[in-house]
């Protein structure tokens, strides 16, 4: 994840076009402008606080404390109370340097067969776009070193229920519900908050607001979870599997944990480190309670926020079965929402679609912290961008036109292949139509027409396996050549989305996509260890050259393929870049006539 008064009273202090909207507006009828940039930014009131929290993840004897720095409007010290825009994060004292497990390349069977830091955050500044932008408008800005970081208290535990529950404390005290506290120790209130708060972040800043809401606190009103992660497990682990983030081969919670570890006194949180990396677990990948801590989906009942999800449709780092699993939980349990799945990667919409973001997040925090109706819950639930720069919208997601689809790989008798986890997925998935040993390809009809897949796809496999791997790795592949996503860059003009300071401008570098014309593309991939077909919590050995029935998810996605391309599966072992590595050698016999790939079609 390495890569923030009364209603009367409002009304008055905004400019009239956000009390009452004339018919010639450029907004909807029925609907509010919206706030509007009246509050001098230059004049805004900067302080910081510790709030007090219910827990003690040092071990001190004294309750940890959380460390706030807040910008909100000069008219908060005069009566006006102003809603909040809230971004927690690890990282705002920066990373240590803390190498990765150098245990990918395993050495022994996998029992198959039964038989440097930088300074700690001391000025009250407030990076990116939230400040510059909504604070004019009529908004606080908060932002909170989470637990063990900065000049917060406590110990990072990698999505443990303290990090959450000091993120709480945040919005309990904003509520009125917590203490806080100067730097002198005299008790500061929140007097000047609505209570009204909004979450939002990118990554480990997205997966807070996931955490939280998921606590079900009253005050948080909506939360917008950026490439946020829904459950831990599935960031570090896949269906029993050990795998890593793309390009962080080797990390695991107790890494992360170690690296965002830049509280005063560090050394105080080294037995809590030193649990990490005993509960995490990095010889059987099983779920387990540690787990099961980390995973917000068991609370999403408790859900009261509105949830505004985005998500890079090419994130390889926090994958998109993230947002896929969470969107599903959130979907069945009612909860107001509104999804973006964009063509980047790890990153803030911000960098891709500036203006139309800064319109949306707008709209959304309007209606849901001021109460105004901008009509944003009238407008299509999703916006996906199938291709780059070509965005869709529908009444919801998966796309009410997809139906379900079940697509045998083949017929004909048993196939092999044999395990090379020196060569990666980019390179097994290419030349499809020519026979390789390492893996086994399988290929649909050329497409007639535009198809669309939109969800999570789902494949089992019938197969055998021998050898030292324990992985099957099941790729989903658009072959055909096209103009696809490659990446972004950083251009030199800039945009200015709202007033500044000095050090602090409120102008931003735009940012392109960088696309290149490829014979093909992997859309998704997912990974099992086929000692856990039974349940992610339990390791049961297979027996070699016993086929079993596999059944696992791929990640998220929602891709168009052209009319003349082919959908194909490929199935290898060892994904290079993301699973542990075993000894070359493993063989898998597949059966394709009793193995199949599900998915939502349109």
């Amino acid at each position: 994840m390495r890569i923030v008064a009364s209603l009367a009273v409002v009304a008055v202090l905004l400019t009239p076009a956000a009390a009452a909207a004339a018919p010639s507006e450029k907004h909807p009828p029925g609907t509010q402008a919206g706030t509007q940039p009246v509050h001098d930014y230059a004049q805004a009131i900067r302080e910081r606080v510790w709030v007090q929290t219910g827990v003690d993840s040092d071990f001190d004897g004294k309750p940890d404390r959380v460390a706030v720095r807040i910008i909100r409007p000069a008219a908060s010290d005069a009566g006006l109370r102003v809603p909040v825009i809230f971004q927690a994060s690890p990282y705002y004292a920066g990373l240590n340097d803390v190498p990765n497990h150098d245990d990918v390349d395993r050495s022994g069977a996998a029992g198959l067969t039964a038989t440097g830091t930088t300074d700690r955050a001391e000025t009250i500044t407030f990076a990116g776009y939230l400040d510059n932008y909504f604070v004019p408008r009529g908004y606080a800005v908060v932002f909170a070193d989470s637990l063990g970081s900065g000049g917060s208290d406590g110990c990072p535990t990698s999505g443990g229920r303290n990090e959450t529950l000091g993120m709480k404390a945040v919005v309990d005290w904003l509520n009125g519900r917590a203490r806080a506290f100067a730097e002198d120790g005299t008790p500061r209130r929140a007097d000047w908050s609505t209570g009204r708060t909004g979450m939002i972040g990118v990554s480990y800043n997205g997966t807070l607001p996931n955490a939280v809401a998921a606590t079900g606190v009253k005050g948080l009103e909506t939360i917008v979870p950026i490439a946020g992660i829904s459950s831990w497990y599935d960031y570090y682990r896949a269906n029993g599997g050990v795998v890593a983030p793309g390009g962080y081969q080797g990390e695991d919670t107790d890494v992360l944990a170690r690296a965002v570890l830049t509280r005063a006194n560090p050394e105080v949180c080294a037995g809590v480190m030193d649990e990490i990396e005993r509960a995490q677990d990095r010889e059987t990948g099983d779920y387990s309670a540690f787990w099961a801590e980390r995973n917000y989906l068991r609370d999403v009942d408790k859900v009261r926020a509105s949830v505004f999800l985005v998500h890079g449709l090419h994130d390889d780092n926090v994958r998109t079965l993230q947002a896929g699993q969470w969107w599903d939980a959130l979907a069945a349990h009612h909860v107001p929402r509104k999804i973006w799945l964009h063509q980047a990667g790890h990153t803030d919409p911000f960098n891709i679609r500036r203006d139309a973001w800064l319109t949306a997040l707008h709209q959304w925090f309007d209606y849901w912290l001021y109460r105004i109706d901008t009509g944003v819950m009238r407008q299509p639930m999703a916006d996906v961008e199938v291709a780059p720069n070509q965005w869709r919208t529908a009444a919801t997601w998966p796309i009410p036109a997809s139906r379900p689809v079940s697509l045998r790989l083949g017929q004909g008798p048993r196939q092999t292949f044999v395990d090379n986890p020196a060569r990666t997925a980019e390179d097994l998935a290419a030349n499809e139509t020519v026979s390789d040993p390492n893996r086994l390809t399988y290929l649909f009809a050329p497409l007639t027409r535009e198809t669309r897949i939109s969800g999570t796809p789902e494949i089992t496999v019938r197969a055998d396996l021998a050898g030292d791997s324990p992985y099957l790795t099941a790729l989903l592949v658009d072959y055909g050549p096209a103009e696809r996503y490659a990446g972004t860059r950083t251009l030199t003009v800039q945009d200015c989305v709202g007033p500044g300071v000095e050090g602090d401008p409120g102008c931003f570098n735009r940012r392109e996509y960088v696309t290149a014309t490829t014979p093909y593309e992997i859309v998704t991939r997912g990974w099992l260890d086929v000692r856990n077909r039974l349940s992610p919590a339990r390791s049961v050995p297979v027996v070699g050259g016993k086929p079993y029935t596999f059944r696992w998810k791929l990640q998220s996605t929602d891709h168009v393929f052209a009319p003349g391309h082919r959908i194909g599966v490929v199935l290898i072992s060892t994904e290079r870049d993301h699973t542990l590595r075993y000894p070359a050698g493993t063989t898998v016999g597949v059966r394709p006539g009793l193995s199949r790939l599900e998915l939502r079609l349109a």
